[in-house]
């Protein structure tokens, strides 16, 4: 039966754990370079909005329903 390398499965888990903590400090950088805006929405602009927009859109300028005279 072979050996277990325990040095190979250590050096894995040292490489791992040091992978973690360099995507860790890249994302604490860019979140520290670019913050999130103040209501928490991860976009650049708030969904509530796009909704919002839907409401106020024209039926006139949606393609699917036909315009009809007045």
């Amino acid at each position: 039966m072979a050996k277990t390398n325990f040095q190979y499965e250590k050096r894995q888990k040292e490489l791992e754990k040091k992978k973690k903590a360099e995507e860790k400090a890249r994302r604490k950088l860019e979140a520290k370079n670019n913050p999130k805006p103040a209501d928490g929405s991860e976009g650049d602009e708030p969904e509530a909005d796009d909704a919002a927009d839907a409401d106020d859109a024209d039926p006139a300028a949606e393609g699917d329903a036909p315009v009809q005279p007045q």
